[in-house]
């Protein structure tokens, strides 16, 4: 069963003052994402992405449909124990220490050594041990991103919901959440993340959808969300002139020149052999024959 399950959710807000008007930012949305996976839920800005985890966080409401997690309906509040969320935008007690607050959340939760669970977890974020005790005022974006991870963890969640966890980090900061979000599946847990930063998504993911306009635009494991719109292969050389190769192809190919070498792609896996003839002429040596997929970018696009 899918830990989480979603059917034909829909969520209309109303807008204006005197004359109100309803906007409808998520239409009918039908998603399942199976335990034990990192799933990438991604979209352009106004897509619908926060107010679908607001709706299964239940801070706001549905218009209509329904969705389960853990396989309970989402207005069963007791199922908040297992789960763990990470808002895009959080705002915590600003004179409370890194400390005071992760202990401050642990005791929400009813846990036991929440002590020794906060030092676990500050450290697991790679939050510097000098911070810990000072005022979350004083902290920086980056530094607060990685608290608000912390908190997300404080109960040992089955599943983890992320909406734009590398916010505000630096390039070591988002290896650091990256390795530490690849950990969470390693130990059987879900993540269901939103993220802008498609390189991170590419590197994660397991499954991924793109909303566009409320609406599931493409949703699948990113391996075949890429091979579903090329079948073009490529063709890696070395040592050959790129236009003595070009006369001497028999077929119709792009022959490129790259840091790395010559580029050589063809349309069909027939013509692959005649690629590789043509580099045999010219006493070039070939590197490697694979198929040409999509960057998420340019699926995303």
């Amino acid at each position: 069963m899918p830990i989480i399950e979603i059917q034909n959710l829909t969520k209309d807000y109303e807008v204006g003052f005197w004359r109100k008007r309803k906007v409808r930012a998520l239409d009918g949305l039908s998603l399942d994402v199976e335990r034990g996976q990192i799933f990438g839920f991604l979209g352009a800005n106004g897509a619908g992405k926060t107010t679908t985890l607001k709706l299964l966080m239940r801070l706001i409401f549905p218009t209509g449909g329904s969705a389960r997690i853990l396989g309970h309906d989402i207005s069963d509040v007791s199922m908040h124990a297992q789960i763990g969320y990470l808002p895009e935008n959080p705002y915590f007690y600003d004179y409370l220490t890194a400390r005071e607050f992760l202990n401050y959340c642990g005791e929400l939760f009813g846990g036991n050594n929440i002590k020794a669970r906060t030092q676990e977890l500050l450290t697991r974020v790679n939050l510097d041990q000098r911070s810990w005790d000072r005022q979350l005022r004083k902290f920086s974006k980056g530094m607060l991103q990685r608290v608000g991870l912390a908190q997300a963890l404080v109960n040992d969640p089955e599943i983890v919901f992320l909406d734009e966890p590398m916010s505000g980090l630096d390039p070591v900061g988002r290896r650091e959440v990256r390795d530490l979000i690849a950990s969470l599946r390693n130990e059987g847990k879900t993540v269901f993340m939103c993220s802008h930063i498609l390189s991170d998504i590419e590197v994660l993911c397991d499954n991924v959808a793109i909303l566009k306009g409320g609406r599931v635009a493409h949703a699948g494991s990113l391996n075949d969300l890429r091979a579903r719109e090329t079948s073009a292969i490529e063709v890696i050389a070395t040592d050959a002139d790129a236009n003595a190769l070009k006369g001497s192809l028999s077929i119709d190919a792009d022959v490129t020149t790259t840091p790395s070498g010559i580029r050589i792609q063809v349309t069909d896996e027939r013509e692959v052999d005649a690629a590789i003839a043509a580099l045999r002429k010219v006493n070039g040596k070939l590197v490697s024959v694979q198929p040409v997929r999509q960057s998420l970018e340019e699926l995303f696009m």
